[in-house]
C-alpha cells in the first residue's frame, strides 16, 4: 500500500524495541477491496497526521472469523480468532482501532470469550475524539461546506453497539446541511450485507436491500452519502450505480470526508 510515509508493522517495532500505543486493525475489506483500500489510507493520514505512535499487523492479520461464524461455521471462527489472539497477545495488544464494524463487533463482543481481551474502537470514534482534543478541524472553504449530506447507519456499529452519536459528531463539524435517512439509528435498514451476506447472491424476492436503501437515500435528496463500513459502501456504491445516480450521489466514508475537510 503506497503512501508518503511509513507505515509501520508490530513485528518492525518490536525488532526495534518499541511497541505501538494502538494497533490499526485493516480488516480483509481495508486489505484486499481497491475502494476500502482508499479509505485504509485515509485513516493512516489522520493518524500520521496526529502523530500517535501505531502499526498494522501486516502479514500476520488474518481474518477476524466473522463471515466464517455468521454463515454458521463456529470451528472455523474459533481457529481463526484463537490465531489472531497468539498474534495479538504476542504484541502485548492493548487497544485497536479498525474501520470494519464487523472486525470492530468480533474483537470486542466476540473475543474475550476466547481469551482476547482488548480494549476495540472503531475509526469514527476515533476521529471523534481527536476532534474534541482540537487534533483535527475542518479548514475553511473545504468541500462540503453548506452540502446536503445523509450518513448510513452500519448495523454492527449502530444497532449491535450503540454506537449513534461518534459519526454523527463528526460530521456536525462541517458546518453543511445534515439530513437522517427516515429509517436511522435504532430503526436503521441494513445495507444487505451483513451476516456474510457480502459473499454470496441475494435470495430471490421483489428487491435487493440496497435497492430499498438508496431509495431512503434519493428521498432525502442528500448529495454525499457517509459511510463507516466496506461492505456498507460497496452495497451503497452498487444501488447508486443501479439507480444511475452516480453523477449526483457521492457515498464517502467518515475517515475520507474528514481528510478531506482537514485538507490532510
Amino acid at each position: 500500500m503506497e503512501t508518503n510515509f511509513h507505515i509501520p508493522t508490530a513485528a518492525e517495532m518490536l525488532a526495534n524495541g518499541d511497541s505501538p500505543d494502538l494497533l490499526f486493525w485493516v480488516g480483509c475489506a481495508g486489505s484486499f477491496d481497491e475502494r476500502a483500500q482508499r479509505i485504509t489510507k485515509d485513516i493512516c493520514k489522520i493518524l500520521h497526521h496526529v502523530g500517535i505512535k501505531y502499526a498494522i499487523l501486516g502479514t500476520e492479520e488474518s481474518c477476524t472469523g466473522d463471515p466464517a461464524k455468521r454463515a454458521g461455521n463456529e470451528f472455523l471462527f474459533q481457529m481463526q480468532a484463537m490465531m489472531n489472539i497468539q498474534v495479538l497477545d504476542g504484541y502485548a495488544i492493548k487497544k485497536i482501532v479498525t474501520a470494519c464494524p464487523h472486525c470492530f463487533n468480533t474483537l470486542k463482543n466476540e473475543y474475550p470469550s476466547l481469551g482476547g481481551h482488548y480494549e476495540v474502537i472503531h475509526h469514527t470514534q476515533l476521529i471523534q475524539s481527536l476532534i474534541d482534543e482540537g487534533k483535527l478541524r475542518p479548514t475553511d472553504g473545504h468541500d462540503f461546506k453548506g452540502k446536503r449530506i445523509t450518513y448510513h447507519d452500519p448495523c454492527y456499529l449502530g444497532r449491535a453497539n450503540e454506537v449513534y452519536e461518534a459519526p454523527r459528531k463528526v460530521l456536525e463539524t462541517l458546518d453543511a446541511d445534515l439530513v437522517e435517512l427516515k429509517r436511522c439509528k435504532s430503526n436503521g435498514l441494513c445495507c444487505g450485507a451483513g451476516g456474510a451476506q457480502m459473499f454470496k447472491e441475494p435470495e430471490a424476492g421483489k428487491k435487493d436491500v440496497n435497492i430499498e436503501r438508496i431509495e431512503d437515500v434519493l428521498a432525502s435528496e442528500a448529495s454525499v452519502v457517509a459511510a463507516a463500513c466496506p461492505f456498507c459502501m460497496t452495497m451503497l456504491r452498487d444501488g447508486v450505480k443501479i439507480k444511475e445516480k452516480e453523477q449526483e450521489i457521492q457515498v464517502l466514508d467518515i475517515a475520507e470526508i474528514t481528510v478531506r475537510a482537514n485538507k490532510l
